[in-house]
């Protein structure tokens, strides 16, 4: 039996408290601080601090984007751009071209909700990416 002190181990003890355990367990708490040792001693050497609480700035480059104004107009005028040539559509195919692409629905989902098969709403899908293309070209 080995007699250890629970402040070593427990950061919220504030005073000595000493308890007696196994032989195994001694060695286990001892193999368990050096390698949390050896793993700080790693990060240490390698300068491998990558916690977004570090205020070094990595936080607020990951969760701001910050878009130019150049930017958020492009952006602004090919959604326009888009939403002008989806309404060009016929409508059963604008609802596929929605459905499929902006909210994630697969074909086959899709399908199942219309009552038909699959291969209708692959061909209208593809026709309906033609037609953009085709919108696209003429405007450019």
């Amino acid at each position: 039996m080995k007699r250890i002190n629970l402040r070593d181990y427990y950061p919220f003890y504030t005073s000595d408290f000493f308890i007696e355990v196994t032989d195994e367990i001694a060695a286990l708490l001892i193999q368990f601080k050096r390698e949390e040792h050896a793993e700080h001693e790693r990060r240490r050497a390698h300068k491998a601090y990558y916690s977004l609480d570090a205020d070094d700035g990595i936080e607020k480059d990951v969760v701001l984007l910050v878009l130019s104004p150049e930017e958020i107009y492009s952006r602004k005028l090919s959604e326009q751009d888009l939403y002008a040539a989806v309404s060009h559509l016929p409508e059963k195919q604008a609802k596929r071209i929605y459905a499929h692409f902006f909210m994630g629905i697969s074909k086959a989902q899709i399908a199942r909700i219309e009552g038909v098969n699959k291969s209708q709403v692959t061909r209208s899908i593809e026709k309906a990416l033609k037609s953009l293309e085709v919108f696209f070209k003429n405007r450019l």
